[in-house]
């Protein structure tokens, strides 16, 4: 299905394949001098089924290049419904990609390797499965994570309990090829009720002997599906990691799921990326023929406190271009102020000093009579960041709703917030400068040009400051889109 040409709502500088559809971040790794990003495909249409691994690289995380299909399930074999998701390793001069293999009929998702030797242009799939069987009690099983430590391979693997909790199960190895079962490394507590389970989990360490560590987990529930990420703060004792902080919401935003994480060569950085969903009608979706797009990278920081933080990944500016606006000034319930337009791909910075008697923010208007429009407000007396994308999209098949992230310096009176914006057709990633995120998709119909203004419902007023540059992919496109070996039905 093809993708109509200039589609408004498809992105231009975040990651996906020029149509059909596409979920959860697998396999990053920096392989040969490239950071390589593969992710769930589907190269027959925008809906999830017949699962691949679609692959991209790229020297800078600026300019990306498309590179063949690298996992294609095998008719017949035991991945012969869908290559799910997983992650890969650089090991000498091979790349080895860690997969869950997804069969009908069977509940669990063995755990299984293809490896490659030419930087992931020709893939080869183990004659076996890795791990074929869960351990006992489990009920959900998938999504390995593989990395090293201390010279030996560690691997988790999502998974649910019997007892109703959510658990990322451990193994260890010497070579990638035998891997001894060490245990759950942390679970959830025990939910007979509401069972849930832990989909595609991540460890991060930090310090310089890595005593600090981050689990992340994508909160999964039989009833509903995919939900919402976690993220959770510890330590490592005896092969269990003991958590030293209450589980937090890694992304406040209601279209974020399955984020996977990198390490930087040569330094102590965490880079990550997330799956934006749609949120719109399917049949929208269809008709649009794309579905799904993976967020920009962001960098990951852990405070000496705990305190988790995400922001747009350094490289990311080098897409900035011309600058659109600059603005400084005063705003007041009366005279809202038009700060100018916009592209419909942007890099915004702001400071906003909130009337600690209303609130404060940004409007990105869409349409030409103002009734289309995305608001980002500062409210003192909540202590949050809201995002209302109620009025975002004037069709009715695009999801509505106000979303907010904790922010208690907006309670604090004279205290600049600053924000950071990335808008990018119908996504928009909004970071605090203390670390936290919220992802939102939105499809604004109205053809006019986009342009911003800034507002409060205080009786006092409120000082900005905003700043805007239009963004220029820097991907080098394909002549011919990713396409699958053979076809199956959806």
């Amino acid at each position: 299905m093809s993708t109509p040409p200039r589609d408004p709502h498809l992105p231009a500088v975040h990651l996906h394949p020029p149509r059909n559809w596409i979920n959860d971040p697998n396999g990053l790794v920096f392989h040969d001098g490239h950071y390589h990003v593969f992710c769930q495909y589907n190269p027959y249409g925008p809906y999830h089924a017949n699962m691949h691994w679609a692959h991209f690289r790229s020297p800078d995380l600026t300019t990306w290049e498309e590179l063949p299909i690298a996992l294609t399930p095998t008719t017949g074999g035991d991945d012969a419904d869908g290559c799910f998701s997983g992650n890969a390793v650089s090991a000498e001069d091979r790349l080895v990609a860690f997969y869950s293999a997804n069969r009908a009929g069977r509940w669990w998702q063995p755990v299984t390797t293809a490896e490659s030797h030419d930087g992931g242009h020709t893939w080869a799939k183990r004659p076996q499965l890795l791990i074929p069987e869960p351990p006992a009690g489990t009920t959900m099983y998938r999504d390995p994570y593989v990395w090293q430590y201390d010279g030996r391979w560690r691997m988790l693997v999502g998974a649910a309990l019997a007892d109703g909790s959510g658990a990322a199960l451990l193994y260890e190895s010497d070579d990638l090829e035998h891997w001894i079962y060490r245990g759950p490394f942390h679970t959830s507590a025990a939910a007979t009720a509401d069972p849930v389970g832990w989909e595609c989990p991540q460890y991060a360490t930090f310090g310089d002997r890595g005593e600090r560590g981050v689990l992340i987990v994508s909160d999964w529930t039989p009833q509903g599906g995919p939900s919402h990420v976690t993220v959770r703060t510890g330590h490592e004792e005896h092969g269990r990691f003991a958590a030293t902080a209450p589980p937090m919401r890694l992304d406040y935003g209601p279209d974020f799921y399955a984020p996977a994480l990198l390490k930087a060569p040569g330094e102590d950085r965490w880079l990550l990326w997330g799956w934006a969903w749609e949120a719109r009608d399917d049949a929208w979706a269809h008709q649009a023929g794309w579905a799904g797009v993976l967020t920009l990278p962001r960098e990951v920081t852990l405070a000496d406190d705990g305190t988790v933080g995400q922001h747009p990944a350094r490289e990311l500016l080098a897409l900035r271009g011309e600058r659109a606006l600059h603005s400084t000034g005063h705003i007041t319930p009366s005279r809202p102020v038009e700060l100018g337009q916009v592209s419909r791909a942007f890099d915004l910075t702001t400071v906003l000093i909130p009337d600690s008697t209303g609130t404060t923010g940004l409007r990105l208007v869409t349409s030409a009579d103002g009734t289309e429009h995305l608001d980002i407000n500062l409210d003192p007396t909540a202590g949050q960041l809201t995002v209302d994308r109620s009025h975002a999209s004037l069709d009715p098949r695009a999801r509505t709703g106000a979303y907010a992230v904790p922010c208690p310096q907006a309670q604090l009176p004279g205290t600049p917030v600053e924000l950071r914006v990335i808008v990018d057709g119908s996504i928009a990633e909004i970071s605090l400068a203390t670390g936290q995120v919220l992802t939102i998709r939105f499809y604004p119909l109205g053809d006019a040009p986009w342009r911003l203004q800034a507002h409060t419902t205080g009786d006092c007023g409120s000082d900005f400051a905003v700043e805007a540059w239009d963004l220029h992919p820097g991907r080098n496109p394909r002549q011919q889109p990713l396409v699958a070996s053979q076809p199956r039905d959806a």
